[in-house]
């Protein structure tokens, strides 16, 4: 999968040179000139990192972070500003907002390389992909943590899945680790002593086996100036403590890569069902959405023309659940798909309060939806 990189600069000259700066990395460069520009972009294509400059017309880029992180299904993605050097202590002040770093104007390629490479994998033109894994595979992960409770803690968050999950209590065993059996993700606890998590992540950067696997920084969810010193050393991303596993769980699948579609999509001889769980929150309606497009591509490819959207273990309708819904109902009269609902008491109930889907009509089962198709 391509490297998505989202540039928004009123100057085209930097747009040129970041453009140049990636040519030889597998890598798509997308531009926008100013904030509105740059959020549409965003929204549209869900770019792998922003390169974010501060000063533009229309919108600039304070403005343009501020709604950015304030968007559930945006809010994630990994921002690194461009200031001209007068604007350092500025970047500084905005730093709380949530960027991941931040590039002095004029800046050379290679350091504009380097520090997106500290937040996503760049791999060179040309290089073969690694063989995606599905959400079923097994995967292993590399917990570094000086409290056993929570490294059990992790294993029971995870004895649903078959992902393997080893615990280290030191940098020295995380190392020796890393030298037998290279995990697909590590999680270091922050709060290590003397400022160990920190140093760990340099030598695991520093190691060619390693360079590429995502370390997710684990920290207090008060414990904010750790996590910003995280996010600058280049942490892939920051779990709070306590741990949401579901949150966790789907950013480990995007941080290596799984896919992760057989959580939702289904397809069998006659139908695809696409099985909504019981919370589909921002970031869940983001992955449906994300592999709608392709799964419903392999659905009429395969002869399928029935659809069924199973939403009765969803705990609410929302206004999120339902744009998705309407998007892949469009999608389902645009490839002439036939397509019923399935839904509980209370999604039938919460479905009346809203203009957009008053007039649903929701089947108790789906094997019901099935025979009404």
């Amino acid at each position: 999968m391509r490297i998505k990189v989202l540039t928004v600069d009123d100057s085209k000259t930097v747009r040129i040179i970041v453009k140049k700066a990636f040519k030889s990395f597998d890598c798509e460069v997308l531009e926008a000139q100013n904030g509105v520009e740059g959020l549409a972009m965003a929204a549209k294509v869900n770019p792998d990192i922003i390169l974010l400059d501060i000063t533009m017309p229309v919108m600039d880029g304070v403005e343009m972070l501020t709604k950015l992180k304030s968007d559930p299904t945006l809010k994630s993605i990994p921002v690194i500003m461009l200031t001209a050097e007068a604007g350092r202590e500025n970047v500084m002040k905005i730093a709380k907002i949530g960027v991941r770093d931040y590039i002095v104007k004029p800046f050379k390629e290679d350091v504009l390389c380097d520090k997106v490479s500290r937040v996503v994998d760049l791999r060179p033109a040309g290089e073969s992909e690694p063989t995606q894994k599905k959400i079923d595979d097994p995967i292993d992960i590399l917990v570094v943590e000086d409290k056993p409770a929570i490294i059990d803690q992790i294993k029971q968050g995870f004895e649903h899945t078959p992902w393997n999950v080893f615990g280290v209590s030191s940098t020295g065993e995380a190392i020796d680790f890393c030298q037998k059996k290279v995990p697909d993700c590590i999680l270091i606890s922050l709060s290590l002593p003397e400022d160990a998590a920190i140093t760990l992540f340099r030598i695991i950067r520093s190691n060619a086996k390693t360079k590429y696997v995502p370390l997710f920084g684990l920290s207090v969810k008060t414990a904010s100036e750790e996590q910003n010193r995280a996010q600058q050393a280049g942490f892939s991303t920051i779990i709070t403590k306590p741990i949401d596993f579901e949150d966790l769980e789907n950013k480990v699948g995007k941080a290596v890569n799984l896919d992760t579609s057989g959580k939702y999509f289904a397809l069998e001889s006659d139908y695809m069902t696409v099985k909504l769980p019981s919370a589909c929150n921002a970031s869940v309606v983001n992955e449906v959405s994300n592999y709608l497009k392709t799964k419903t591509g392999e659905a009429v490819d395969s002869g399928i023309s029935n659809v069924v959207f199973d939403a009765q273990e969803v705990k609410s309708l929302d206004m999120e659940v339902i744009k998705l819904l309407l998007q892949s109902m469009k999608l389902c009269r645009d490839l002439s798909l036939n397509y019923a609902l399935a839904g509980n008491a209370t999604v039938v109930e919460d479905s009346k309060k809203f203009e957009e889907s008053k007039d649903w009509v929701f089947c108790e089962s789906v094997e019901a939806a099935r025979e009404s198709l």
